[in-house]
């Protein structure tokens, strides 16, 4: 961060902004006066200042922050707010891909973490007659972690071999 007191100004603003208004108990914000929130607010500090500063680095932290925030404030809040283990690398795909629009680097592990995790959320609200899919689904989420290493170590090598041919 070239700008550590712009970073730090911004934060400080979003902090205190959050305490103000929990001290003084506006009643449409009562349900946001929690911690999911901080993480909101500081992920939407991290993209503000991102956005300003032009150092697309921390669209993906801000990115990240600020869906884990959501995420856990929809679970404290939301009947319907899908709590899945999936959740997480979508978030963190989502996260590679905002990242991506400004840097053209990580869009690979960004598409392979939603595609991962979107059939997942998915599987928990097909009727019945899908049976088949639930088998599927079930084997991939057994077998998930290993494939995510396959293609980890498949990115790597990838890497050193193309380093070694020039």
């Amino acid at each position: 961060m070239k700008r550590n007191h712009t970073f730090a100004g911004y934060l400080l603003v979003g902090i205190g902004a959050y305490f103000l208004l929990k001290q003084l108990q506006v009643p449409i914000l009562t349900d946001f006066y929690s911690w999911p929130t901080l993480l909101i607010i500081i992920g939407a500090v991290f993209l503000f200042y991102s956005h300003t500063a032009k150092e697309h680095e921390h669209l993906f932290t801000g990115t990240l922050l600020l869906g884990l925030g959501i995420h856990f404030h929809g679970i404290a809040h939301y009947t319907f707010w899908p709590q899945h283990w999936a959740m997480f690398p979508l978030i963190v795909g989502v996260a590679f891909l905002v990242r991506a629009l400004k840097t053209k680097s990580g869009y690979l592990p960004g598409i392979i973490l939603c595609l991962i995790s979107l059939p997942m959320l998915l599987s928990i609200q097909l009727p019945d007659w899908f049976q088949q899919l639930y088998l599927t689904f079930d084997s991939l989420k057994m077998y998930w972690p290993i494939i995510l290493i396959a293609i980890g170590i498949y990115m790597l090598m990838r890497k050193k071999i193309d380093c070694n041919m020039y």
